[in-house]
């Protein structure tokens, strides 16, 4: 789809701010790592206007997202905090110290594709329980082109095309699954073209182009409301970074191939549109940048004075009811610890 021309500064605004933090706090979490701060790190970089136009589209007191490990500036756009968000790469707590049922993003997960067949679920819930006042809530659940290949990514989109579950599945296609290109893992080259087996609708968008990824989410969000069942969008963006912090994309592609997917920055094109269409000046845009540099030094103050969490907790939330395997495990562990 198009990218629509917008009529307002203010929200065009408001996506620059969040697009700058996101930029700023996911660089300065690779430099982190590199640190020591945090042992590991999936980078986002390039795909900011992908994830920060999705998430400013949800109402997250309603709706429900369900992230894969690279969803950093989805988070910071729903108001997630971000030290709490990023205590789940520092390895401090199971799932992230923020509260999924408050902020309505679930906890990260490492398992490809395992998010999407959570989104269904909760989906499959809400189709249950009814409509509302003002239509469905609706799950949006995240996802690589890698990651659309996975057998449970098509157990769930079968689920809920047939279960009608009002739930978008947001494919960013950022032409790597880690080391292998989109046309070799994904046959036609476009996983939107996949939802039409399923009989649901999909939208393909350019994914570097934050305007237009807030319209095609905001479209697949009244598609779900207005009970429609499920829709996809593939954004189509590219992954200027590693895979992750473990990860030398100098192996696999050349130098000259990410200096031409850089002339497509979704942080410079949206600094394009407010100059060309609105006059924005230089003083708005350093500002935005200073807040977002601000905010990642607090971020990172934040990381660093985390104490570490009771040993006890490990064996906390393994089961609702624990197993007489559990409970002695945690008897050994508290003899063992009283006595170091």
């Amino acid at each position: 789809m198009e990218s629509p021309t917008p009529a307002d500064p203010s929200e065009l605004e408001e996506l620059y701010r969040l697009l700058a933090a996101v930029r700023q706090l996911d660089t300065a979490a690779v430099r982190w790592q590199r640190q020591g701060i945090i042992p590991g790190y999936a980078p986002l970089l390039g795909q900011e206007a992908a994830q920060v136009g999705s998430g400013y589209a949800v109402d997250p007191r309603r709706d429900f997202l369900f992230p894969t490990y690279r969803e950093l500036g989805v988070a910071r756009a729903v108001g997630v905090d971000m030290v709490e968000y990023m205590a789940t790469h520092k390895a401090t707590w199971h799932g992230g110290l923020y509260n999924p049922a408050a902020t309505h993003f679930a906890p990260i997960q490492a398992v490809v594709g395992g998010s999407v067949l959570h989104a269904v679920g909760w989906a499959h819930g809400q189709k249950l329980a009814g409509p509302g006042e003002d239509g469905y809530n609706v799950a949006l659940t995240y996802f690589g082109d890698g990651a659309s290949s996975q057998g449970d990514v098509h157990e769930a989109m079968n689920f809920a095309a047939v279960m009608k579950s009002p739930v978008i599945f947001f494919v960013q296609n950022n032409g790597w699954a880690i080391s292998v290109p989109t046309e070799r893992q994904v046959a036609g080259g476009s996983v939107a073209a996949r939802a039409a087996g399923y009989g649901m609708p999909s939208l393909s968008v350019e994914g570097n182009d934050v305007t237009a990824v807030l319209e095609a989410t905001r479209q697949a969000l009244a598609h779900c409301r207005d009970g429609g069942g499920p829709i996809l969008i593939e954004a189509r963006t590219y992954r200027l970074g590693p895979h992750s912090t473990s990860d030398d994309p100098g192996r696999y592609r050349s130098l000259d191939e990410e200096q031409a997917a850089r002339r497509s920055d979704p942080l410079a094109a949206c600094e394009a549109l407010l100059r060309t269409r609105f006059g924005t000046p230089d003083p708005f845009f350093a500002a935005a940048l200073a807040a977002g540099e601000a905010e990642a030094d607090a971020v990172r103050q934040g990381l660093e004075g985390l104490a570490p969490r009771p040993g006890s907790e490990m064996f906390d939330f393994v089961f609702q009811e624990p197993t007489p395997a559990l409970k002695a495990q945690a008897a050994a562990w508290r003899t063992e610890s009283e006595h170091v």
